[in-house]
């Protein structure tokens, strides 16, 4: 069975967007070689990356740019080049390379797509798409980056839930730029 990974990154208050969307905070104070191997390290896996409407359309404005060519070739290479899976009732097409729309039942196509062959999954971002993923208990890993920032104000990557969700911490890792890397799974 395929795995799903969520990675989130998220304020030292707990917040995945500011006020109205704001994500400015996210690419802010990253000059941290450890940290910058590591994003890399992430893009060069393979597997499925999962995007909802609003995700896939920040995504799609930066990776296929020649600036995200310029900027980090490594993570742009592999963010162009490997399968995506957007889930939107709104979109119309999607026109990244790779990309498959899919605008049914988001639980029953990610319980359809773990039954299938093939390397892992990953959601990033998304925090609507998490939610509805988490409650229904298909997300196999939570990696959430917790930022050195404070918002207060915006919106949790789990708006929605309606019942508790128990995790498990699995590791920790902090880097030099104040980011914190939590990776949690689901109790059984």
């Amino acid at each position: 069975m395929r795995r799903l990974i969520s990675f989130t990154q998220v304020t030292l208050d707990g917040y995945f967007t500011g006020r109205n969307g704001d994500l400015s905070w996210a690419h802010e104070g990253q000059q941290d070689a450890e940290w910058n191997a590591l994003v890399a390290e992430n893009a060069s896996g393979g597997g499925v990356l999962l995007f909802g409407r609003m995700t896939y359309e920040l995504m799609v404005s930066y990776w296929p740019t020649p600036a995200a060519l310029a900027n980090d070739p490594v993570v742009a290479e592999r963010m162009n080049n490997l399968p995506k899976v957007v889930f939107s009732r709104t979109l119309d097409r999607a026109s990244w390379s790779n990309t498959r729309l899919v605008k049914g039942d988001l639980a029953a196509e990610v319980r359809m797509m773990k039954q299938e062959a093939g390397e892992g999954m990953a959601i990033l971002g998304s925090g609507s798409i998490v939610s509805q993923l988490a409650q229904a208990g298909l997300i196999d890993e939570y990696q959430i980056v917790v930022k050195p920032v404070a918002l207060g104000e915006g919106r949790t990557m789990f708006d929605g839930i309606r019942q508790k969700l128990a995790l498990r911490l699995m590791s920790t890792r902090a880097f030099s730029n104040g980011n914190v890397l939590l990776s949690y799974e689901p109790k059984a």
